[in-house]
């Protein structure tokens, strides 16, 4: 990737670094690497979808790290899970990057990024979204886990991770509120554990084969790792339900922008995920505030 070809200034390089720590933010408070969000957004500035895919890798190692220490603090990760989850998805990523690079060699590779994206944004955006089970969100007394069903959640998210530069947090964590009954912070914290062992071996993996800008990588890391913790810390102030509200909202908002760049209509995609986004980071913002002002009048 190079971005002097590209027409971009040194001022340009350095807005990555705002935008990577709002990205770090939701990665952090949904348990997201941030590619999902990167990823898009680089495919929206003319980014090839292998370029993409890698930086977004190497993005979500960043806000893991960040995401998985501030879920330890709060005691939000369930290892026995996560363990499981994060080895047969270190399988999934391999698997994935092959059919990937062929898809890039015969030129298809934008169009089929795009779709993959815009069905699975929208599967969870609707099941996000849509009224849970009364049962869900309650983990069994005995904390115990259908092991086949985290390998099969494992191998899916790895495949994806790798397939879409992402952390597979947006599979993985829809996955365990609705099929394994995880509360949403746990369901959360879990998923932090699990995409950055995705997304180590998926980058790993791409590495050998892609050349990106690492200077655009390293702006963009220095923003998650502040913004990861941030966004852990702000899911104390917020239930879970409407945290999956939330995230099924930024689902939606994302497939949207994505549908219009098949259209020709990057700039207007970009500016609603970016309204949307702002508008979280205000929300996340005055909670803190309120919080920390009830605390000092107690």
């Amino acid at each position: 990737m190079n971005l002097k070809k590209r027409g971009f200034h040194l001022l340009a390089l350095l807005l990555f670094l705002p935008i990577g720590i709002a990205i770090g933010v939701l990665g952090g408070f949904f348990g997201l690497g941030g590619g999902i969000l990167l990823t898009p957004v680089l495919l929206l500035l003319g980014i090839s979808p292998v370029e993409a895919i890698t930086t977004g890798l190497l993005f979500s190692i960043g806000t893991s790290i960040s995401s998985v220490w501030g879920h330890l603090k709060l005691n939000n990760i369930i290892w026995k899970a996560a363990i499981p989850i994060g080895l047969s998805g270190i399988v999934g990523t391999q698997l994935a990057r092959p059919l990937v690079m062929y898809f890039e060699k015969i030129g298809i590779g934008d169009t089929v990024l795009s779709t993959l994206y815009l069905v699975i944004l929208l599967y969870f955006a609707i099941s996000m979204i849509r009224p849970g089970k009364k049962n869900e969100g309650r983990l069994n007394k005995e904390d115990t886990f259908s092991m086949p069903l985290l390998i099969i959640v494992g191998l899916v998210g790895g495949f994806l991770s790798s397939s879409l530069g992402v952390g597979g947090g947006f599979i993985i964590v829809p996955l365990l509120v609705s099929l394994a009954n995880f509360p949403a912070k746990q369901a959360v914290g879990t998923s932090a554990v699990c995409i950055f062992l995705f997304v180590t071996a998926g980058f790993s993996s791409y590495i050998m084969h892609v050349e990106i800008d690492l200077l655009l990588g390293l702006f963009l890391i220095i923003g998650a790792l502040i913004g990861g913790q941030l966004g852990a810390k702000t899911t104390s102030h917020f239930a879970n339900q409407e945290m999956r509200k939330m995230l099924g909202v930024l689902y939606a908002v994302t497939w949207f922008s994505l549908l219009l760049k098949l259209f020709n209509l990057e700039v207007v995609g970009f500016v609603i995920l970016a309204s949307y986004t702002t508008y979280l980071l205000a929300l996340f913002t005055i909670r803190t505030l309120k919080a920390k002002k009830m605390l000092e009048e107690n």
